[in-house]
């Protein structure tokens, strides 16, 4: 399945990537899903080409009731972003990679921070697949709007954190 979503902000690239990798602004958009933020490292200078893995564990409350009983209640999600350093412009991309324990899911997607006039267009791509046999297929096909839904969060969400930070 597809992922496939972009979003504007009113703010510079610097400030956009300042919030991703804000340890704070990560457990609020955690918390907000009704989650946790269990970790977070930085690998490397933000500067330039740098890394980071985020735990958390969310809610299956939102899933489908077959996926749940074979998921359990909540779900332990590693996210590993590699980020390029910077552009001339300015723009940014990563490289993002979701884990999900106990889950069959793999999702692998590359956000792109696009410096457009002194604001930031977030353009995100990205597939869910599943490794299991037959039911593979219906299984990303259920996982795919609540990963795009949290891949989002983070965009729309930056928006007001910036205005209120």
């Amino acid at each position: 399945m597809a992922l496939s979503a972009s979003t504007n902000l009113p703010h510079s690239v610097d400030r956009v990537t300042a919030v991703f990798v804000n340890e704070d602004f990560l457990r609020h958009t955690s918390e907000l899903v009704g989650g946790t933020l269990e970790s977070f490292a930085v690998d490397g200078d933000t500067a330039g080409a740098f890394s980071t893995t985020t735990v958390r564990t969310i809610p299956t409350t939102r899933m489908p009731e077959m996926a749940r009983k074979f998921v359990g209640e909540s779900l332990k999600v590693t996210q590993l972003e590699t980020w390029d350093a910077p552009a001339a412009d300015g723009s940014r991309r990563s490289s993002i990679t979701l884990k999900v324990s106990g889950a069959p899911l793999d999702v692998n997607a590359v956000q792109r921070l696009v410096a457009d006039a002194g604001s930031t267009r977030i353009e995100l791509e990205g597939t869910v697949t599943s490794s299991v046999p037959f039911l593979g297929g219906k299984i990303a096909e259920a996982a795919e709007p609540m990963v795009g839904k949290a891949l989002n969060i983070q965009s729309t969400q930056a928006q007001a954190w910036l205005e209120s930070h």
